[in-house]
């Protein structure tokens, strides 16, 4: 059964999402944590935050934020968003993220994620891999790099990644429908990789395809933020997917 995953995205200390990664499309959603403490009432036990202002300025910005969620919620956080030194991930952890997804230090400091990968391990490492016309997006998607996505992964696993989140950023808050062929391609490759899918989930259906199609986990935000994802539906399928 595949991992549900709500996001929050901050920007200015709030709940919001982009549109294809563009800061000027930016619809506001209120306080995350908030929002946290909701998503932990509706039965979700895992969350994707990601700090936007700390991808753009390239150092983590709302450690407030994440302190809150972490201190009034059990929910097992992962967190994103301008982890570019040693200080930036210590300051993750300390302030109760669970694990983080690293993307840009992955391409432009490999032996940096290398020694970081070593030293936390694998199960608190996650290789966010945000991909537009087929390679890696860095720096809160402002800049692409020469990388492509399958030798970019390679590298990784061979290194001992075993998470990665991928995001299609041209899917990503559009409602359009997630990017299944490409997460496929990826799982053919790696079949034991726990992949999280993100970008352009609308509804349960689209949960529902890409379940069926193999893909471990999966991060939405603006279906549920819109009312796009009925919970109750959402939970009953689960339960009747679930072996007993």
């Amino acid at each position: 059964m595949i991992e549900l995953i709500p996001a929050i995205d901050i920007i200015d200390g709030k709940c919001v999402r982009l549109t294809k990664g563009d800061y000027a499309q930016k619809t506001i959603y209120g306080n995350p944590v908030e929002m946290a403490r909701e998503f932990e009432r509706i039965g979700f036990h895992r969350l994707h935050v990601v700090d936007l202002d700390g991808a753009k300025s390239k150092h983590i910005v709302n450690v407030e934020v994440l302190k809150a969620i972490t201190t009034e919620t059990q929910l097992i956080v992962d967190f994103g968003g301008g982890i570019k030194t040693d200080e930036d991930l210590e300051l993750a952890f300390s302030n109760g993220a669970k694990m983080v997804t690293v993307g840009s230090v992955a391409v432009t400091q490999p032996e940096l994620f290398r020694r970081w990968l070593n030293k936390y391990g694998a199960e608190r490492m996650i290789l966010g891999a945000d991909v537009r016309h087929a390679r890696i997006s860095i720096n809160g998607w402002k800049d692409d790099s020469e990388e492509e996505l399958l030798p970019f992964l390679q590298k990784y696993i061979d290194m001992g990644v075993r998470n990665v989140l991928c995001t299609e950023i041209s899917k990503d808050g559009t409602l359009s429908g997630p990017a299944v062929s490409l997460y496929k391609q990826v799982m053919s490759a790696h079949p034991t990789l726990h992949l999280i899918a993100s970008g352009g989930v609308s509804n349960l259906a689209d949960i529902k395809t890409l379940n069926q199609a193999g893909i471990p986990a999966v991060v939405f935000g603006k279906a549920i933020y819109e009312g796009k994802l009925n919970i109750k539906e959402l939970w009953d399928w689960q339960s009747e997917s679930s072996p007993a």
